[in-house]
């Protein structure tokens, strides 16, 4: 069993920044990527932002230039500082862990983007 803990959620103003951390444990064994994904009501889950083994990055454009995933291999931690945030990426965030083609996943956490 893999577990995930997210932290760092929480109410910003618009044009502020939060940095989200997840910490994998259990039976970690080869981490193919991490990453987060969010979910707003009524909306379909969406990927934000992922990093592979290889430490290549991918996000989705409407956070390109204002999100940054990094990770650090030695805690199995993966973070997201997300800076000019806008009240459209008010969402419940999730992080994922892909091992063995499965996917794992953290329980979420809010992030509230409002004045």
């Amino acid at each position: 069993q893999v577990q995930l803990v997210e932290s760092g959620g929480g109410l910003v103003q618009p044009g502020g920044s939060l940095r989200l951390s997840c910490a994998a444990s259990g039976s970690i064994f080869s981490i193919n990527a991490m990453g987060w994904y969010r979910q707003a009501p009524g909306k379909q889950r969406e990927l934000v932002a992922a990093i592979s083994r290889g430490g290549s990055t991918n996000y989705r454009d409407s956070v390109k230039g204002r999100f940054t995933i990094s990770r650090d291999k030695n805690k199995n931690t993966v973070y997201l500082q997300m800076n000019s945030l806008k009240p459209e990426d008010t969402a419940v965030y999730y992080c994922f862990l892909n091992q063995k083609n499965t996917n794992y996943w953290g329980t979420g956490t809010l992030v509230t983007v409002s004045s």
